[in-house]
Protein backbone atom coordinates (compact mmCIF):
# COMPACT_ATOMS: atom_id res chain seq x y z
CA UNK A 1 0.00 0.00 0.00
CA UNK A 2 1.40 3.04 -1.16
CA UNK A 3 2.27 6.01 1.46
CA UNK A 4 0.78 9.37 0.23
CA UNK A 5 1.23 11.83 3.26
CA UNK A 6 2.93 11.06 7.02
CA UNK A 7 3.10 13.52 9.27
CA UNK A 8 5.53 12.89 12.43
CA UNK A 9 5.49 14.66 15.40
CA UNK A 10 3.21 17.52 14.59
CA UNK A 11 3.27 20.38 16.57
CA UNK A 12 0.81 23.70 16.25
CA UNK A 13 1.46 26.95 18.60
CA UNK A 14 -0.69 29.95 18.47
CA UNK A 15 0.48 33.31 20.39
CA UNK A 16 -1.91 34.90 22.37
CA UNK A 17 -0.27 38.40 23.47
CA UNK A 18 3.26 37.50 24.51
CA UNK A 19 3.06 33.45 25.22
CA UNK A 20 2.87 30.58 22.81
CA UNK A 21 -0.55 28.05 23.68
CA UNK A 22 0.25 24.83 22.01
CA UNK A 23 -3.04 23.74 20.57
CA UNK A 24 -1.41 19.89 19.01
CA UNK A 25 0.80 18.17 20.82
CA UNK A 26 2.63 15.82 18.69
CA UNK A 27 0.51 13.89 16.95
CA UNK A 28 0.97 11.36 13.99
CA UNK A 29 -0.68 9.89 11.33
CA UNK A 30 -0.78 8.19 7.81
CA UNK A 31 -2.58 8.49 4.96
CA UNK A 32 -2.27 6.14 2.12
CA UNK A 33 -3.36 5.52 -1.76
CA UNK A 34 -7.01 4.73 -2.25
CA UNK A 35 -7.44 4.83 1.40
CA UNK A 36 -9.90 7.43 3.71
CA UNK A 37 -8.62 8.61 7.01
CA UNK A 38 -11.40 9.86 9.19
CA UNK A 39 -10.52 12.33 12.24
CA UNK A 40 -12.83 12.63 14.78
CA UNK A 41 -13.50 14.66 18.09
CA UNK A 42 -15.39 17.64 19.75
CA UNK A 43 -14.72 21.30 18.41
CA UNK A 44 -11.87 22.37 19.79
CA UNK A 45 -9.64 18.91 19.52
CA UNK A 46 -7.45 20.08 17.24
CA UNK A 47 -8.48 17.93 14.10
CA UNK A 48 -9.00 20.89 11.59
CA UNK A 49 -6.16 22.62 12.96
CA UNK A 50 -3.66 19.72 12.53
CA UNK A 51 -4.89 20.42 8.72
CA UNK A 52 -4.67 23.98 8.21
CA UNK A 53 -1.51 23.41 9.30
CA UNK A 54 -0.26 20.85 6.95
CA UNK A 55 -1.19 23.00 4.41
CA UNK A 56 0.07 26.13 5.91
CA UNK A 57 -3.29 27.67 5.50
CA UNK A 58 -2.94 28.94 9.23
CA UNK A 59 -1.34 32.81 9.89
CA UNK A 60 2.36 32.67 9.92
CA UNK A 61 2.74 35.60 12.19
CA UNK A 62 0.44 34.51 14.40
CA UNK A 63 0.94 30.17 14.41
CA UNK A 64 3.91 28.50 14.73
CA UNK A 65 3.92 24.90 12.66
CA UNK A 66 6.69 22.37 14.34
CA UNK A 67 6.98 18.61 13.40
CA UNK A 68 9.77 16.48 12.47
CA UNK A 69 8.42 15.97 8.70
CA UNK A 70 5.75 16.44 6.90
CA UNK A 71 6.20 13.67 3.87
CA UNK A 72 4.26 14.22 0.38
CA UNK A 73 4.60 11.29 -1.56
CA UNK A 74 8.10 11.03 0.59
CA UNK A 75 8.86 15.25 0.19
CA UNK A 76 9.15 17.05 3.03
CA UNK A 77 6.85 19.98 2.89
CA UNK A 78 7.29 21.55 6.10
CA UNK A 79 10.54 23.20 5.12
CA UNK A 80 8.78 24.57 2.50
CA UNK A 81 8.24 28.84 2.03
CA UNK A 82 4.74 30.50 0.82
CA UNK A 83 6.01 30.41 -2.51
CA UNK A 84 6.85 26.49 -2.88
CA UNK A 85 3.25 25.99 -0.85
CA UNK A 86 1.64 27.11 -3.61
CA UNK A 87 2.60 25.47 -6.24
CA UNK A 88 1.68 21.98 -4.21
CA UNK A 89 -1.94 23.16 -2.70
CA UNK A 90 -4.19 22.38 -5.13
CA UNK A 91 -1.93 20.42 -7.15
CA UNK A 92 -1.05 17.39 -4.86
CA UNK A 93 -2.96 18.23 -1.60
CA UNK A 94 -6.49 20.00 -1.72
CA UNK A 95 -9.28 20.84 0.82
CA UNK A 96 -12.73 21.09 0.93
CA UNK A 97 -13.80 23.50 3.75
CA UNK A 98 -17.03 22.92 5.75
CA UNK A 99 -18.61 26.02 5.47
CA UNK A 100 -19.24 26.52 1.27
CA UNK A 101 -20.85 30.22 1.59
CA UNK A 102 -17.62 31.37 3.46
CA UNK A 103 -15.42 29.79 1.15
CA UNK A 104 -16.87 30.88 -2.64
CA UNK A 105 -17.27 34.71 -3.41
CA UNK A 106 -20.49 35.71 -3.38
CA UNK A 107 -20.13 38.40 -6.08
CA UNK A 108 -18.84 36.04 -8.53
CA UNK A 109 -20.70 33.42 -10.30
CA UNK A 110 -19.91 29.50 -9.29
CA UNK A 111 -18.22 28.11 -12.88
CA UNK A 112 -16.27 31.58 -13.25
CA UNK A 113 -14.58 30.97 -9.88
CA UNK A 114 -14.16 27.60 -10.73
CA UNK A 115 -12.44 28.70 -13.87
CA UNK A 116 -9.93 30.84 -11.99
CA UNK A 117 -8.80 27.25 -10.23
CA UNK A 118 -8.32 25.79 -13.68
CA UNK A 119 -6.41 29.16 -14.69
CA UNK A 120 -4.27 28.85 -11.69
CA UNK A 121 -3.18 24.91 -11.96
CA UNK A 122 -2.18 25.67 -15.60
CA UNK A 123 0.52 27.89 -14.70
CA UNK A 124 2.98 25.37 -14.17
CA UNK A 125 6.23 26.99 -14.82
CA UNK A 126 5.89 30.37 -12.93
CA UNK A 127 6.04 30.04 -8.90
CA UNK A 128 5.73 33.37 -7.38
CA UNK A 129 2.54 34.44 -5.00
CA UNK A 130 2.69 37.45 -7.03
CA UNK A 131 2.00 35.55 -9.99
CA UNK A 132 -0.85 33.92 -8.24
CA UNK A 133 -2.20 37.39 -7.03
CA UNK A 134 -1.78 39.06 -10.61
CA UNK A 135 -3.66 36.13 -12.35
CA UNK A 136 -6.47 36.41 -9.95
CA UNK A 137 -6.94 39.91 -10.71
CA UNK A 138 -6.46 39.38 -14.30
CA UNK A 139 -9.33 36.84 -14.37
CA UNK A 140 -11.67 39.07 -12.30
CA UNK A 141 -11.49 41.82 -14.71
CA UNK A 142 -12.11 40.73 -18.18
CA UNK A 143 -11.78 37.36 -19.90
CA UNK A 144 -11.64 38.49 -22.68
CA UNK A 145 -8.85 40.77 -22.06
CA UNK A 146 -7.08 37.87 -20.14
CA UNK A 147 -7.04 35.53 -22.25
CA UNK A 148 -7.56 34.31 -25.70
CA UNK A 149 -11.10 32.97 -27.01
CA UNK A 150 -9.98 29.89 -27.04
CA UNK A 151 -8.18 29.47 -24.02
CA UNK A 152 -11.61 30.58 -22.08
CA UNK A 153 -13.18 28.01 -24.17
CA UNK A 154 -10.73 25.50 -23.16
CA UNK A 155 -11.36 26.01 -19.39
CA UNK A 156 -15.08 26.39 -19.44
CA UNK A 157 -15.10 22.69 -21.03
CA UNK A 158 -13.01 21.51 -18.07
CA UNK A 159 -15.45 23.59 -15.59
CA UNK A 160 -18.45 21.78 -17.22
CA UNK A 161 -16.69 18.52 -17.29
CA UNK A 162 -15.92 18.87 -13.68
CA UNK A 163 -19.70 19.76 -12.72
CA UNK A 164 -20.48 16.68 -14.41
CA UNK A 165 -18.09 14.65 -12.77
CA UNK A 166 -19.44 16.01 -9.72
CA UNK A 167 -22.78 15.07 -10.82
CA UNK A 168 -24.32 18.58 -10.29
CA UNK A 169 -27.75 18.81 -12.36
CA UNK A 170 -27.61 21.24 -15.64
CA UNK A 171 -24.12 22.24 -15.49
CA UNK A 172 -24.36 24.84 -17.91
CA UNK A 173 -27.35 26.18 -15.86
CA UNK A 174 -25.49 25.86 -12.87
CA UNK A 175 -22.34 27.77 -14.41
CA UNK A 176 -23.84 30.69 -14.88
CA UNK A 177 -25.39 30.86 -11.13
CA UNK A 178 -24.00 32.58 -7.87
CA UNK A 179 -23.25 30.86 -4.89
CA UNK A 180 -26.57 31.54 -3.14
CA UNK A 181 -28.95 30.60 -6.12
CA UNK A 182 -27.85 26.80 -5.06
CA UNK A 183 -28.55 24.35 -2.38
CA UNK A 184 -25.99 23.39 0.30
CA UNK A 185 -26.05 20.40 -1.50
CA UNK A 186 -25.43 22.06 -5.00
CA UNK A 187 -22.65 24.33 -3.16
CA UNK A 188 -20.82 21.87 -1.73
CA UNK A 189 -20.12 19.81 -4.81
CA UNK A 190 -18.89 23.23 -6.58
CA UNK A 191 -16.32 22.82 -3.88
CA UNK A 192 -15.70 19.54 -4.39
CA UNK A 193 -15.46 20.36 -8.72
CA UNK A 194 -12.81 23.19 -7.32
CA UNK A 195 -10.93 20.91 -5.26
CA UNK A 196 -10.11 18.43 -8.10
CA UNK A 197 -9.23 20.85 -10.69
CA UNK A 198 -5.86 19.48 -10.50
CA UNK A 199 -6.53 16.08 -9.65
CA UNK A 200 -4.75 15.85 -6.13
CA UNK A 201 -3.21 12.86 -4.66
CA UNK A 202 -4.68 13.84 -1.09
CA UNK A 203 -8.31 15.33 -0.49
CA UNK A 204 -8.91 16.75 3.10
CA UNK A 205 -13.06 17.04 3.36
CA UNK A 206 -13.24 19.35 6.72
CA UNK A 207 -17.07 18.76 7.46
CA UNK A 208 -18.45 18.39 4.20
CA UNK A 209 -21.96 17.49 5.30
CA UNK A 210 -22.61 18.61 8.64
CA UNK A 211 -25.34 20.73 7.47
CA UNK A 212 -26.75 18.76 4.78
CA UNK A 213 -29.92 16.70 4.73
CA UNK A 214 -29.29 13.13 5.38
CA UNK A 215 -30.31 12.51 1.77
CA UNK A 216 -27.92 14.94 0.50
CA UNK A 217 -25.22 13.59 2.74
CA UNK A 218 -25.62 10.30 1.26
CA UNK A 219 -25.18 11.37 -2.06
CA UNK A 220 -21.73 13.70 -1.26
CA UNK A 221 -20.47 10.59 0.54
CA UNK A 222 -21.19 8.25 -2.04
CA UNK A 223 -20.05 11.22 -4.67
CA UNK A 224 -16.24 10.94 -2.58
CA UNK A 225 -16.31 7.87 -2.15
CA UNK A 226 -17.03 7.35 -6.54
CA UNK A 227 -14.00 9.90 -6.98
CA UNK A 228 -11.43 8.15 -4.44
CA UNK A 229 -11.94 4.93 -6.28
CA UNK A 230 -11.37 6.49 -9.80
CA UNK A 231 -8.72 9.10 -8.77
CA UNK A 232 -7.37 6.74 -6.51
CA UNK A 233 -6.63 9.54 -4.13
CA UNK A 234 -5.88 9.37 -0.40
CA UNK A 235 -8.61 11.27 1.62
CA UNK A 236 -8.54 12.70 5.18
CA UNK A 237 -12.81 13.32 6.23
CA UNK A 238 -12.75 15.49 9.24
CA UNK A 239 -16.14 14.81 11.10
CA UNK A 240 -17.73 14.91 14.66
CA UNK A 241 -20.61 12.36 13.61
CA UNK A 242 -19.38 8.70 13.79
CA UNK A 243 -22.11 7.74 12.14
CA UNK A 244 -20.67 9.43 8.92
CA UNK A 245 -16.99 8.17 9.83
CA UNK A 246 -19.11 4.27 9.25
CA UNK A 247 -19.64 5.13 6.21
CA UNK A 248 -16.53 7.02 4.54
CA UNK A 249 -14.06 5.81 6.39
CA UNK A 250 -10.93 2.98 6.63
CA UNK A 251 -9.11 3.97 9.50
CA UNK A 252 -9.76 6.25 12.65
CA UNK A 253 -7.96 8.65 14.22
CA UNK A 254 -10.16 10.31 17.74
CA UNK A 255 -8.82 13.47 19.02
CA UNK A 256 -8.98 15.64 22.29
CA UNK A 257 -7.48 18.49 23.54
CA UNK A 258 -5.07 18.27 20.64
CA UNK A 259 -3.74 14.62 21.37
CA UNK A 260 -4.53 11.02 19.27
CA UNK A 261 -6.37 9.29 22.34
CA UNK A 262 -7.25 6.33 19.90
CA UNK A 263 -6.54 4.84 16.81
CA UNK A 264 -7.26 1.95 14.76
CA UNK A 265 -9.47 0.52 11.65
CA UNK A 266 -13.13 1.96 11.59
CA UNK A 267 -14.27 -1.65 12.52
CA UNK A 268 -12.10 -2.06 16.30
CA UNK A 269 -12.88 2.41 16.86
CA UNK A 270 -16.73 1.85 16.56
CA UNK A 271 -17.53 -1.94 17.95
CA UNK A 272 -14.22 -2.39 20.45
CA UNK A 273 -13.36 1.23 21.38
CA UNK A 274 -10.67 1.26 24.45
CA UNK A 275 -10.97 4.92 25.36
CA UNK A 276 -13.41 6.54 27.98
CA UNK A 277 -13.58 9.23 25.04
CA UNK A 278 -13.84 7.65 22.30
CA UNK A 279 -16.94 5.17 24.30
CA UNK A 280 -18.46 8.70 25.33
CA UNK A 281 -18.51 9.74 21.79
CA UNK A 282 -20.28 6.93 20.19
CA UNK A 283 -22.75 6.80 23.50
CA UNK A 284 -23.87 10.28 23.48
CA UNK A 285 -25.40 9.80 19.50
CA UNK A 286 -29.37 9.53 19.87
CA UNK A 287 -29.33 5.30 19.24
CA UNK A 288 -32.00 4.35 16.62
CA UNK A 289 -32.97 1.00 18.24
CA UNK A 290 -33.90 1.86 21.56
CA UNK A 291 -35.07 4.66 23.33
CA UNK A 292 -33.34 6.31 26.49
CA UNK A 293 -34.61 8.77 29.22
CA UNK A 294 -31.68 10.81 28.87
CA UNK A 295 -28.51 10.75 26.45
CA UNK A 296 -25.10 10.10 28.14
CA UNK A 297 -22.66 12.64 27.94
CA UNK A 298 -18.59 12.42 27.34
CA UNK A 299 -17.97 14.29 30.32
CA UNK A 300 -19.74 10.85 32.65
CA UNK A 301 -17.44 8.46 30.84
CA UNK A 302 -14.25 10.74 31.00
CA UNK A 303 -15.05 10.45 34.85
CA UNK A 304 -15.62 6.93 35.14
CA UNK A 305 -19.72 7.04 35.80
CA UNK A 306 -20.45 5.14 32.72
CA UNK A 307 -18.32 2.06 31.53
CA UNK A 308 -19.84 1.45 28.02
CA UNK A 309 -22.74 1.33 26.15
CA UNK A 310 -24.62 -1.51 27.31
CA UNK A 311 -24.44 -0.20 30.97
CA UNK A 312 -26.11 2.76 29.83
CA UNK A 313 -28.72 0.79 28.49
CA UNK A 314 -29.77 -1.24 31.26
CA UNK A 315 -30.20 2.38 33.42
CA UNK A 316 -30.97 4.36 31.13
CA UNK A 317 -33.73 2.39 28.97
CA UNK A 318 -37.62 3.30 28.79
CA UNK A 319 -39.55 0.45 28.01
CA UNK A 320 -42.62 0.40 25.17
CA UNK A 321 -45.29 0.21 28.48
CA UNK A 322 -43.78 2.85 30.26
CA UNK A 323 -44.26 5.28 26.89
CA UNK A 324 -47.44 3.86 26.12
CA UNK A 325 -48.60 5.23 29.38
CA UNK A 326 -46.95 8.53 28.97
CA UNK A 327 -48.67 8.77 25.72
CA UNK A 328 -52.40 7.59 26.98
CA UNK A 329 -52.07 10.63 29.70
CA UNK A 330 -50.61 13.01 26.74
CA UNK A 331 -53.45 12.70 24.43
CA UNK A 332 -56.27 12.42 26.71
CA UNK A 333 -56.15 16.77 26.75
CA UNK A 334 -57.15 18.92 24.69
CA UNK A 335 -54.87 20.54 22.04
CA UNK A 336 -53.68 23.54 22.46
CA UNK A 337 -52.30 23.94 19.36
CA UNK A 338 -54.46 23.55 16.07
CA UNK A 339 -53.27 23.91 12.50
CA UNK A 340 -56.17 23.75 9.69
CA UNK A 341 -55.17 24.01 5.85
CA UNK A 342 -52.32 26.17 6.25
CA UNK A 343 -50.93 27.35 2.97
CA UNK A 344 -47.88 29.77 2.25
CA UNK A 345 -47.31 30.51 -1.31
CA UNK A 346 -45.18 32.94 -2.36
CA UNK A 347 -45.96 34.21 -5.93
CA UNK A 348 -43.71 34.08 -8.90
CA UNK A 349 -44.12 37.63 -10.87
CA UNK A 350 -43.07 38.97 -14.26
CA UNK A 351 -43.55 41.89 -16.75
CA UNK A 352 -43.88 45.20 -16.22
CA UNK A 353 -46.31 45.14 -13.87
CA UNK A 354 -45.34 42.18 -12.19
CA UNK A 355 -48.27 40.07 -13.13
CA UNK A 356 -48.20 36.42 -10.70
CA UNK A 357 -47.95 33.57 -13.59
CA UNK A 358 -47.44 31.12 -10.64
CA UNK A 359 -46.67 30.19 -6.90
CA UNK A 360 -44.10 28.29 -5.44
CA UNK A 361 -46.49 26.53 -2.32
CA UNK A 362 -43.84 26.18 0.71
CA UNK A 363 -46.79 25.12 2.88
CA UNK A 364 -49.78 23.26 0.94
CA UNK A 365 -52.70 22.88 3.16
CA UNK A 366 -51.11 21.04 6.38
CA UNK A 367 -53.26 20.77 8.81
CA UNK A 368 -51.96 18.52 12.61
CA UNK A 369 -52.70 19.01 15.99
CA UNK A 370 -50.27 19.85 18.88
CA UNK A 371 -51.24 18.78 22.49
CA UNK A 372 -50.01 20.60 25.99
CA UNK A 373 -46.50 18.93 26.44
CA UNK A 374 -46.07 17.30 23.54
CA UNK A 375 -42.38 17.66 21.49
CA UNK A 376 -43.85 17.41 17.90
CA UNK A 377 -40.85 16.23 15.52
CA UNK A 378 -40.86 17.92 12.15
CA UNK A 379 -38.51 16.69 9.15
CA UNK A 380 -37.78 16.85 5.88
CA UNK A 381 -35.32 18.10 3.02
CA UNK A 382 -34.14 21.46 2.93
CA UNK A 383 -36.64 23.25 1.17
CA UNK A 384 -39.51 20.91 2.26
CA UNK A 385 -41.13 23.63 3.71
CA UNK A 386 -40.78 22.45 7.43
CA UNK A 387 -39.49 26.16 8.55
CA UNK A 388 -41.88 28.32 6.35
CA UNK A 389 -44.37 25.88 8.48
CA UNK A 390 -42.62 26.79 12.00
CA UNK A 391 -42.60 30.65 11.37
CA UNK A 392 -45.91 30.60 9.86
CA UNK A 393 -47.44 28.82 12.88
CA UNK A 394 -45.78 32.59 15.06
CA UNK A 395 -46.98 34.47 11.44
CA UNK A 396 -43.02 35.89 11.54
CA UNK A 397 -44.53 34.88 8.19
CA UNK A 398 -47.80 35.92 7.03
CA UNK A 399 -49.65 32.59 5.94
CA UNK A 400 -51.60 32.58 2.66
CA UNK A 401 -54.93 30.67 3.64
CA UNK A 402 -55.76 28.59 6.26
CA UNK A 403 -56.37 28.79 9.75
CA UNK A 404 -53.75 28.34 13.10
CA UNK A 405 -55.63 27.94 16.75
CA UNK A 406 -53.83 28.58 19.90
CA UNK A 407 -55.22 28.30 22.99
CA UNK A 408 -58.95 28.77 21.01
CA UNK A 409 -57.90 31.92 19.30
CA UNK A 410 -57.01 32.09 15.70
CA UNK A 411 -53.80 33.69 15.56
CA UNK A 412 -54.00 34.35 11.40
CA UNK A 413 -57.26 37.07 12.50
CA UNK A 414 -54.99 38.76 15.45
CA UNK A 415 -53.84 42.05 15.17
CA UNK A 416 -51.02 43.97 15.81
CA UNK A 417 -51.73 44.42 20.01
CA UNK A 418 -52.82 40.72 20.15
CA UNK A 419 -50.00 39.47 17.99
CA UNK A 420 -47.89 40.91 20.46
CA UNK A 421 -49.05 39.16 23.31
CA UNK A 422 -49.41 35.38 21.70
CA UNK A 423 -45.61 35.83 21.05
CA UNK A 424 -45.26 36.18 25.01
CA UNK A 425 -46.97 32.47 24.87
CA UNK A 426 -44.97 31.17 21.95
CA UNK A 427 -41.21 31.70 21.09
CA UNK A 428 -38.71 30.28 18.37
CA UNK A 429 -35.22 29.06 18.65
CA UNK A 430 -33.58 29.50 15.36
CA UNK A 431 -30.55 27.47 13.69
CA UNK A 432 -27.62 29.97 13.84
CA UNK A 433 -27.44 31.70 17.50
CA UNK A 434 -24.46 33.63 16.41
CA UNK A 435 -26.41 35.46 14.05
CA UNK A 436 -29.59 34.82 15.92
CA UNK A 437 -27.93 37.21 18.85
CA UNK A 438 -26.83 40.68 18.82
CA UNK A 439 -22.77 40.98 18.54
CA UNK A 440 -22.87 44.11 20.44
CA UNK A 441 -25.16 43.81 23.39
CA UNK A 442 -24.19 41.06 26.18
CA UNK A 443 -25.84 38.55 26.57
CA UNK A 444 -27.89 39.31 30.03
CA UNK A 445 -29.19 42.11 28.19
CA UNK A 446 -30.23 40.15 25.49
CA UNK A 447 -32.05 38.19 27.43
CA UNK A 448 -33.64 40.50 29.56
CA UNK A 449 -34.90 42.61 25.99
CA UNK A 450 -37.76 40.05 25.58
CA UNK A 451 -39.00 41.14 29.04
CA UNK A 452 -38.76 44.94 28.57
CA UNK A 453 -40.98 44.39 25.61
CA UNK A 454 -43.58 42.70 27.00
CA UNK A 455 -43.33 44.39 30.39
CA UNK A 456 -42.34 41.33 32.42
CA UNK A 457 -40.00 42.45 35.68
CA UNK A 458 -40.65 46.19 35.36
CA UNK A 459 -37.78 46.98 37.78
CA UNK A 460 -34.45 46.47 36.61
CA UNK A 461 -32.65 44.71 39.16
CA UNK A 462 -35.17 42.15 39.62
CA UNK A 463 -34.57 41.34 35.93
CA UNK A 464 -31.18 41.13 36.24
CA UNK A 465 -31.84 38.57 39.16
CA UNK A 466 -34.02 36.49 36.68
CA UNK A 467 -31.69 36.56 34.02
CA UNK A 468 -28.62 35.30 36.21
CA UNK A 469 -31.23 32.64 37.14
CA UNK A 470 -31.80 31.70 33.38
CA UNK A 471 -28.55 31.72 33.05
CA UNK A 472 -27.61 29.12 35.35
CA UNK A 473 -31.21 27.08 34.32
CA UNK A 474 -29.59 26.23 31.34
CA UNK A 475 -26.73 25.10 32.52
CA UNK A 476 -24.29 28.68 32.33
CA UNK A 477 -23.18 31.07 35.50
CA UNK A 478 -24.45 34.28 36.66
CA UNK A 479 -21.23 36.09 35.94
CA UNK A 480 -21.64 35.19 32.22
CA UNK A 481 -23.92 38.11 31.87
CA UNK A 482 -21.71 40.48 30.66
CA UNK A 483 -20.12 38.60 28.10
CA UNK A 484 -20.82 39.04 24.50
CA UNK A 485 -21.52 36.45 22.02
CA UNK A 486 -18.48 35.87 20.44
CA UNK A 487 -17.14 34.95 24.05
CA UNK A 488 -18.82 31.51 24.33
CA UNK A 489 -18.49 28.76 21.97
CA UNK A 490 -21.55 27.19 19.96
CA UNK A 491 -23.17 25.16 22.19
CA UNK A 492 -23.04 27.82 24.90
CA UNK A 493 -24.46 30.43 22.13
CA UNK A 494 -27.49 28.39 22.25
CA UNK A 495 -28.09 27.76 25.48
CA UNK A 496 -28.12 31.39 25.69
CA UNK A 497 -30.71 31.26 23.10
CA UNK A 498 -32.71 28.91 24.94
CA UNK A 499 -32.62 31.27 28.05
CA UNK A 500 -33.47 34.21 26.14
CA UNK A 501 -37.01 32.46 24.57
CA UNK A 502 -37.78 31.19 28.23
CA UNK A 503 -37.31 34.69 30.20
CA UNK A 504 -41.07 34.90 28.69
CA UNK A 505 -42.51 32.13 30.07
CA UNK A 506 -44.16 30.69 27.08
CA UNK A 507 -46.21 27.76 26.50
CA UNK A 508 -44.91 26.64 23.19
CA UNK A 509 -41.21 27.11 21.71
CA UNK A 510 -40.07 26.16 18.01
CA UNK A 511 -36.92 24.71 17.63
CA UNK A 512 -36.05 25.17 13.99
CA UNK A 513 -32.41 22.90 13.25
CA UNK A 514 -31.12 24.16 16.95
CA UNK A 515 -28.49 21.17 17.58
CA UNK A 516 -27.77 20.51 14.00
CA UNK A 517 -24.17 22.08 13.94
CA UNK A 518 -23.08 21.48 16.87
CA UNK A 519 -20.61 17.98 17.91
CA UNK A 520 -22.82 15.08 19.27
CA UNK A 521 -20.93 15.80 22.74
CA UNK A 522 -22.77 19.28 22.95
CA UNK A 523 -25.54 18.21 21.01
CA UNK A 524 -26.51 15.34 23.58
CA UNK A 525 -26.26 18.21 26.21
CA UNK A 526 -28.83 20.80 24.75
CA UNK A 527 -30.98 17.88 23.68
CA UNK A 528 -30.71 17.16 27.85
CA UNK A 529 -31.62 20.38 28.23
CA UNK A 530 -34.56 21.14 26.38
CA UNK A 531 -36.19 17.76 27.75
CA UNK A 532 -35.19 18.59 31.34
CA UNK A 533 -36.57 22.41 30.82
CA UNK A 534 -39.90 20.92 29.03
CA UNK A 535 -40.20 18.39 32.38
CA UNK A 536 -39.68 21.33 34.75
CA UNK A 537 -41.93 24.39 32.98
CA UNK A 538 -44.37 22.12 31.20
CA UNK A 539 -43.45 23.26 27.66
CA UNK A 540 -44.67 22.20 24.32
CA UNK A 541 -42.53 21.85 21.72
CA UNK A 542 -42.31 21.76 17.76
CA UNK A 543 -39.29 19.97 17.21
CA UNK A 544 -37.66 21.14 13.47
CA UNK A 545 -34.49 18.95 12.36
CA UNK A 546 -33.26 17.13 9.23
CA UNK A 547 -31.68 14.81 11.97
CA UNK A 548 -33.53 11.96 11.93
CA UNK A 549 -32.36 10.26 14.79
CA UNK A 550 -32.33 13.37 16.80
CA UNK A 551 -35.89 14.16 15.51
CA UNK A 552 -36.81 9.88 17.01
CA UNK A 553 -35.00 10.91 20.38
CA UNK A 554 -36.48 14.36 21.24
CA UNK A 555 -40.37 13.43 19.48
CA UNK A 556 -43.51 12.01 20.86
CA UNK A 557 -44.50 12.16 16.93
CA UNK A 558 -43.26 12.73 14.17
CA UNK A 559 -44.67 14.75 10.95
CA UNK A 560 -42.90 13.98 7.70
CA UNK A 561 -42.46 17.01 5.06
CA UNK A 562 -42.18 17.05 1.14
CA UNK A 563 -43.23 19.64 -1.56
CA UNK A 564 -44.90 21.77 0.96
CA UNK A 565 -47.39 18.84 1.90
CA UNK A 566 -47.58 15.94 4.88
CA UNK A 567 -46.29 12.85 3.66
CA UNK A 568 -46.50 10.99 6.95
CA UNK A 569 -47.39 11.59 10.66
CA UNK A 570 -46.97 8.79 13.35
CA UNK A 571 -45.93 8.15 16.90
CA UNK A 572 -42.20 8.81 16.48
CA UNK A 573 -40.84 4.65 16.97
CA UNK A 574 -43.71 3.63 14.85
CA UNK A 575 -42.97 5.59 12.47
CA UNK A 576 -39.01 4.80 12.52
CA UNK A 577 -39.54 0.93 13.22
CA UNK A 578 -42.29 0.73 10.64
CA UNK A 579 -42.93 3.34 7.66
CA UNK A 580 -45.34 3.63 5.88
CA UNK A 581 -44.85 6.74 2.86
CA UNK A 582 -41.80 5.69 0.61
CA UNK A 583 -40.62 9.23 1.06
CA UNK A 584 -40.32 8.56 4.80
CA UNK A 585 -38.36 4.99 3.51
CA UNK A 586 -36.19 6.61 2.21
CA UNK A 587 -35.07 9.48 4.59
CA UNK A 588 -34.67 6.15 7.04
CA UNK A 589 -32.40 4.20 4.92
CA UNK A 590 -30.26 7.51 4.19
CA UNK A 591 -29.04 7.58 8.07
CA UNK A 592 -25.42 7.15 8.53
CA UNK A 593 -25.69 4.18 11.40
CA UNK A 594 -22.64 3.42 14.12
Amino acid sequence: MKSLLKINNLHVSFRRDDKWIETVHGIDFEVFEGKTLGIVGESGSGKSVSNLALMQLLDRRKSRIEADSILLEGYDISKLNEDQMSEVRGKKIAMIFQEPMTSLNPVYKCGFQVMEAVNLSQQVNESTSQRVETQRHKVAESQSQCQSQRQISTAKEKVLELFRKVMLPNPEIIFDKYPHELSGGQKQRVMIAMALVSNPQVLIADEPTTALDVTVQKEILKLLKDLQRENGMGMIFITHDLGVISEIADDVIVMNKGEIVEKGTVDNILNKAQHPYTKGLIACRPPLDYRLERLPVVKEFLDGKWIDNDQVKNELLITDEEREKQHEILYSQEPILKVRNLKTWYPLRKGVFGRTYDYIKSVDDVSFDVYPGETLGLVGESGCGKTTLGRSILRLVEPTSGEVIFEGNDITKLNHKELREYRKQAQIVFQDPYSSLNPRICVGDSIAEPMLVHGIEKDAKKRRERVCRLLEEVGLEASHYQRYPHEFSGGQRQRICIARALAVNPKLIICDESVSALDVSVQAQVLNLINRLKKEFHFTYIFISHDLSVVRFMSDRVVVMYNGKIQEMNEADALFNNPQNDYTKKLIAAICKV
